[in-house]
């Protein structure tokens, strides 16, 4: 925050639902509106997200602006990614009437995340972000992919997911989410969050989860070709490698053949892979 500029006035219980009345706003399930009701969240999330004055903040569903507010005096610029277009045309007016001093940070761009190929202004360094649930893995994974440039996310989803996100080979709660953000970057779970900070509150609890960009693994295989192998491995997850991808791999015989070539035990199963491995087997496939 720059001396002498004043702290944006955060949105509180009170705030927000006046704003949502004056927009006549009622939050839906479909397009998984929980807005964030509690100054402190929002603050904490602002701390674990640890950006430098430097970054550049791609947030996607900013929704009536409480996370946005707090962002904008940390970083350089905040770009805001928003589907609903009421949502989005209000921003920018919430920014200018409680946050004046730092409005000239602040891009708003209509559009949905999924269905997003580029931004405006400067490339994307960090992503911070109050995901809605019913979409927040394929976000994540389309914008960890889409904007290479983005080199931390900390992100609130629901617990579950926080959970899969940062689960390791072995674990009960490893599967298909897990690997494919660990070809992208470090995951861990950066803490949890009841349901109360949230209006309307959602039937369960969240959680942050923070990433740190880093390499993918070294293969001749390309993503998409790593990422079709993972999916075949998870489809069927009770049964051997060998048996799990005599689809992907042409029959039981070929996919114990690339198994043996990637120095793996045909009678593993999926859940014991990292994502290197599987990155490793995925450049033998025939």
């Amino acid at each position: 925050m720059a001396a002498g500029d004043a702290a944006p006035a955060l949105l509180g219980p009170v705030e927000v639902r006046e704003l949502a009345a004056r927009l006549g706003i009622r939050p839906t399930k479909r397009l998984g509106q929980n807005f964030v009701i509690d100054a402190n969240t929002v603050r904490r999330i602002v701390r674990t997200a640890e950006l430098r004055a430097d970054d550049h903040v791609v947030e996607v569903g900013p929704g009536l602006g409480s996370l946005t507010l707090a962002l904008l005096p940390e970083a350089a610029s905040v770009t805001a990614v928003e589907i609903d277009g009421l949502l989005a045309a209000q921003l920018s007016v919430t920014v200018g009437a409680r946050a004046p001093a730092y409005a000239g940070r602040l891009t708003v761009v209509t559009a949905d995340a999924l269905r997003l190929d580029d931004l405006p202004g400067e490339p994307p360094t960090a992503l911070v972000a109050n995901l809605p649930y019913n979409v927040s893995v394929p976000v994540l994974l389309t914008m960890l992919e889409r904007f290479p440039t983005i080199r931390t996310v900390l992100v609130m989803v629901q617990s579950e997911v926080a959970d899969r996100l940062a689960a390791p080979p072995g674990s009960r709660t490893y599967g298909v989410p897990s690997v494919k953000a660990a070809w992208y970057a470090d995951v861990r779970r950066a803490g949890a969050v009841g349901r109360t900070v949230f209006w309307p509150a959602p039937n369960v609890d969240s959680g942050l989860v923070a990433l740190t960009r880093r390499p993918p693994p070294v293969t001749t295989a390309s993503r998409a070709e790593v990422f079709a192998l993972i999916d075949a491995a998870f489809a069927q997850r009770r049964k051997t490698l060998r048996a799990a991808l005599a689809g992907w791999a042409g029959s039981p015989a070929a996919a114990e053949t690339a198994l043996r070539a990637a120095g793996l035990d045909p009678k593993v199963r999926g859940e014991a892979l990292g994502v290197a491995e599987f990155a490793r087997l995925a450049a033998h496939r025939s």
